[in-house]
């Protein structure tokens, strides 16, 4: 199943974002960044660059019986508009794991995880993403559950800053994207039933513009880092 999470001025946003990021480091502004979470800045760079494409598609996992789908809207959730994709005879709710969102970040943050092995500080990080990502999640209707965009990428680069004086970039990408994955996703699925959600996509819309700037967020803590 492929459709943009966010609709295309929204989405234009994080490309511009991944844009500026990229000029950055071209002109060095971000000279330490990637190189501080073990990766090089060519390969980071290309698994944002991923995740972007990726957010395009989502992998079908369960089906839940559902009486009424919502279909080819866009709905608003604090300030960000999210697309529900257009479909025609939909047996019901499909849960999918996004590729860009929930795929990508996951396997990175594994790979971090056992390169710079930050274990206990990226554990109680990941706890209070997930924690506070829970408290905020909020049905709606047609898209699934949905957090304030910006809530997952400040509160990991909080928890990060307090954590882990050695490797703060690394327990800020780990924490925001596996942290925003179980407290948003993972833990409400028992709530999406009722929704009228063609798709509910685990890292898609609703969190992937969250996931996606806590990349962004990461990469600038390991420049930090390193410059200091």
């Amino acid at each position: 199943m492929h459709y943009l999470p966010l609709s295309p001025p929204f989405f234009s946003l994080l490309v511009a974002a991944f844009l500026l990021l990229l000029a950055l480091i071209q002109v060095k502004v971000l000279h330490y960044a990637y190189t501080r979470l073990g990766i090089g800045s060519t390969t980071a760079l290309f698994l944002l660059f991923a995740s972007l494409l990726g957010s395009y598609l989502n992998i079908p996992m369960a089906q839940l019986p559902e009486r009424q789908i919502i279909s080819g809207q866009e709905i608003n959730f604090f300030g960000m508009r999210y697309v529900v994709p257009t479909v025609v005879d939909w047996p019901g709710t499909i849960i999918a794991v996004n590729v860009g969102g929930a795929l990508i970040p996951v396997l990175l943050s594994l790979y971090i995880l056992i390169k710079h092995a930050p274990w206990l500080e990226a554990l109680v990080a990941t706890a209070c993403v997930t924690l506070v990502c829970y408290a905020l999640a909020t049905p709606v209707p047609g898209i699934g559950i949905a957090v304030p965009t910006l809530i997952p990428p400040l509160t990991a680069g909080a928890s990060a800053h307090l954590l882990s004086r050695e490797h703060p970039a690394a327990v800020a990408y780990i924490s925001g994207s596996v942290g925003t994955l179980i407290g948003a996703d993972l833990l409400n699925l028992g709530r999406v039933a009722g929704l009228g959600a063609p798709v509910v996509s685990i890292g898609g819309a609703g969190t992937f513009d969250g996931i996606f700037l806590t990349g962004i967020i990461a990469v600038l803590f390991a420049s930090i880092g390193g410059r200091r």
